[in-house]
């Protein structure tokens, strides 16, 4: 028996623009997680925050960086595997943190299922590089 082959269009031109829609995707979503500890909560807000989980305050600095600086490399596409890699840690003690508001995100205090499918975007977006429309393709 012989398989016949169906003519599609080819699609892999478009495989570095996907990536590069994941990334850019991850890199607003990230900057904004991080302004909002900026401007709504405040600096001050945030570490208190932290404190009340038991966490040192420095960390909510560690975060607000992360989270601001990792979404304008990952917009950017510079350095997109190693940022990508470096925010997983912060996704992880989001998660970490609504473990106990159970899985969906819509409870109150919000779950843990959209950390945990963040951090795993960021795992694929590490492995996937940076795409199309970076900085400079040197960074990537």
């Amino acid at each position: 028996m012989t398989t016949q082959a169906t003519h599609l269009p080819r699609t892999d031109h478009l495989q570095p623009h996907a990536i590069a829609l994941l990334r850019i995707a991850l890199g607003v979503m990230t900057l904004a997680h991080g302004l909002m500890k900026v401007f709504v909560f405040t600096p001050a807000g945030t570490v208190g925050f932290f404190e009340s989980l038991g966490l040192p305050g420095f960390l909510a600095y560690l975060t607000i960086l992360a989270e601001v600086g990792g979404g304008l490399a990952l917009i950017l596409g510079v350095y997109t595997r190693w940022v990508s890699l470096a925010l997983v840690p912060v996704l992880l003690g989001a998660a970490w943190v609504h473990l106990g508001n159970g899985w969906v995100f819509s409870n109150e205090g919000g779950g843990w299922e959209f950390p945990v499918f963040w951090a795993i975007a960021l795992l694929v977006q590490a492995g996937l590089g940076s795409g199309s429309l970076t900085l400079s393709r040197r960074f990537a």
